[in-house]
C-alpha cells in the first residue's frame, strides 16, 4: 500500500502547481498539460504488463526494482532544468506507476484468505481515494512554501519505507511456470503507437500546425494501430488485453461509463486548479485546500456506497453518481472570478459525492456477467479503460479550452468596447469546458442504466 499510495499521490499532486511551472518555463497550458496527459497515457499502457512482470520475476523483485526507478525519475523531475526534461520525467513516472499500482491488490490476494479479502479491499480502496484527496492540498502547501519542485519529492518517504519493508514482507517467488512466459512485445508496441498517434495529434492540434494531410495521417494511424492491436490480442492465448470481455453487454456498458469517468475525473482535476488560480486569483495553497473537503467526503462515503451496492442493483447507484457529477460541473460553468471559496468547494464536494457512489457500484457491476476465468482480465481492462479516458479527457479539455479562449479573445478584439479584459474571455472558455465535462457525464447515463443484475432487467 505504501507504493500504491505513492504513485496515486503522484498522479494528481502536480496539477495544482502547473500555473507556477508555466510561469517558470514560459510555456502555455497546451504544453504543460503533457505533465498530466503523458503520465496518464504511460500509466495506461504499462498497467497491462504488471501480470507478466510478476509471473516472470516475482512480486518482491518487481516491486523493489520498479519503486527504485520511480524514486530515480522523481528526483530527475524535481531537478529538471527544462520543460522537455520535466515532461519526459513525468512520462517515465507514469510508466513505472502503471506497473506498481496493481501490485498492492496482487499482494493482498496472496496474503489474505478469501473470508478476509473484503476488509482488505476496503482498506485498499480507502488508501487509493485518500491519496488524490490529500494530494492537491499537500501539493498546494508545498508549492506555496518551497516552490513547485517540492511536489516531486513528497512521495519519497513513502517509497523509501516501502523499499525498507519489501524484503521481509513481500513474497519473492515467481508464479511457478516451467518456462518464463513470453512478453507480448508486439502488442505493447502497437498500443504505444496507438496512444502516440492520438495524443500526439491532439498536441499538434493545440499548436494549430496540424494540416489536413497531418490530420489524415493521425486518423489513419490511430485506426490502423488500434485495429491491429485488437486483432493481435485476439490471436494470443494469454493476451494482456482481452477484447473478448466486451462481448458481455453489462461489462461493455461499465467500460463506457469507466471511460467517461476517467475523462471527467482527470480532466477536471487538471482544469479546476488552473481555473481557480488564473480566474479566481487563488494562491497555490488555496487551490489545493479547495479540493480537500470534497476528497475527505469521498473517502467517508465510499463505505456507505459499498453497502448500498450490496443491497441494490448497481445501475441505480451509478446513475445517481453520474447525475451528481454532471450537476457539479454544470454549476461550475456558472462561476466567475467573484464566486466564493466555499461555494466552489461545495460544488466540488457534490462531484466527489458522485464519485463515491460510482466507484464500488461500477467495479462490482462490471463483473456481474463475466465468468470466473475472466474476472482478472476484466479488472485489468476496466482499469486500463479508465486511465485511457483520463489521458483523452485531459488532452481534449486542454484543446477545447485553448480553442474557446482564442475564439473569445478574437471576438473581443473586434468589439467596440475593447476595454473588456482578457479574464472575461478566459472565464467564458473555462465555463464552456465545464459544460463539456457535465455533458460527458450526462451522456454516460445511458450505458450506466444498463449496468444491472439479471433480476432487474425488467424493472
Amino acid at each position: 500500500m505504501l507504493g500504491t499510495t505513492a504513485v496515486v499521490l503522484a498522479t494528481t499532486i502536480v496539477n495544482v502547481v502547473m500555473p507556477d511551472i508555466m510561469r517558470d518555463f514560459s510555456v502555455g497550458q497546451g504544453r504543460v498539460q503533457w505533465l498530466s496527459t503523458g503520465f496518464l497515457s504511460a500509466m495506461a499502457a504499462t498497467m497491462l504488463t504488471t501480470a507478466w512482470w510478476v509471473r516472470t520475476y516475482g512480486l518482491r523483485r518487481t516491486y523493489t526494482v520498479a519503486l527504485l526507478i520511480f524514486v530515480a525519475v522523481s528526483l530527475v523531475g524535481g531537478f529538471s532544468s527544462s520543460i522537455d526534461e520535466l515532461i519526459l520525467s513525468r512520462i517515465a513516472q507514469g510508466a513505472i506507476a502503471g506497473v506498481i499500482q496493481p501490485l498492492a491488490m496482487i499482494a493482498l490476494f496472496e496474503v489474505y484468505p478469501p473470508e478476509k479479502r473484503g476488509s482488505a479491499m476496503a482498506a485498499y480502496g480507502l488508501g487509493v481515494v485518500l491519496s488524490p484527496a490529500i494530494g492537491p492540498a499537500l501539493g498546494g502547501l508545498l508549492g506555496q512554501l518551497f516552490g513547485w519542485r517540492a511536489v516531486f519529492f513528497v512521495t519519497l518517504p513513502l517509497c523509501l519505507a516501502g523499499l525498507a519493508l519489501a524484503p521481509s514482507r513481500l513474497s519473492c517467488f515467481a508464479r511457478g511456470e516451467a518456462r518464463r512466459p513470453a512478453f507480448d512485445g508486439l502488442g505493447f508496441l502497437l498500443l504505444c503507437a496507438f496512444l502516440s498517434f492520438v495524443l500526439g495529434g491532439l498536441t499538434q492540434a493545440q499548436h494549430q500546425d496540424l494540416s489536413q494531410a497531418g490530420l489524415a495521417l493521425v486518423v489513419t494511424g490511430t485506426l490502423l494501430c488500434g485495429a491491429a492491436f485488437v486483432a493481435w490480442e485476439l490471436r494470443r492465448s494469454q493476451p494482456m488485453f482481452d477484447p473478448r470481455v466486451f462481448r458481455d453487454p453489462v461489462f461493455a456498458a461499465a467500460a463506457a461509463v469507466g471511460f467517461a469517468y476517467g475523462m471527467g475525473l482527470y480532466g477536471s482535476t487538471f482544469l479546476v486548479p488552473l481555473f481557480v488560480q488564473t480566474i479566481s486569483g487563488f494562491s497555490v495553497m488555496d487551490a489545493g485546500i479547495l479540493l480537500l473537503p470534497g476528497g475527505l467526503l469521498l473517502a467517508l462515503c465510499i463505505p456507505l456506497a459499498g453497502r448500498l451496492t450490496d443491497r441494490h442493483s448497481p445501475h441505480y447507484i451509478v446513475c445517481a453518481g453520474l447525475v451528481c457529477l454532471a450537476l457539479s460541473f454544470l454549476l461550475f460553468a456558472n462561476s466567475s472570478a467573484h464566486t466564493g471559496f466555499w461555494v466552489l468547494a461545495a460544488w466540488i464536494a457534490l462531484g466527489r459525492l458522485g464519485l463515491a457512489m460510482m466507484i464500488p457500484a461500477l467495479n462490482a457491476g462490471a463483473m456481474l456477467g463475466l465468468p470466473l476465468a475472466q474476472i482478472t482480465q476484466g479488472a485489468a481492462v476496466l482499469n486500463f479503460v479508465r486511465q485511457l479516458g483520463g489521458a483523452f479527457g485531459t488532452s481534449l479539455l486542454s484543446l477545447l479550452l485553448q480553442w474557446r479562449l482564442t475564439v473569445h479573445q478574437n471576438e473581443m478584439a473586434v468589439a467596440v468596447d475593447t476595454a473588456v479584459p482578457a479574464p472575461e474571455a478566459a472565464t467564458r472558455a473555462f465555463d464552456e469546458s465545464f459544460v463539456a465535462i457535465g455533458l460527458v457525464f450526462l451522456a454516460a447515463l445511458w450505458p450506466g442504466w444498463r449496468i444491472r443484475r439479471a433480476d432487474t432487467t425488467n424493472n
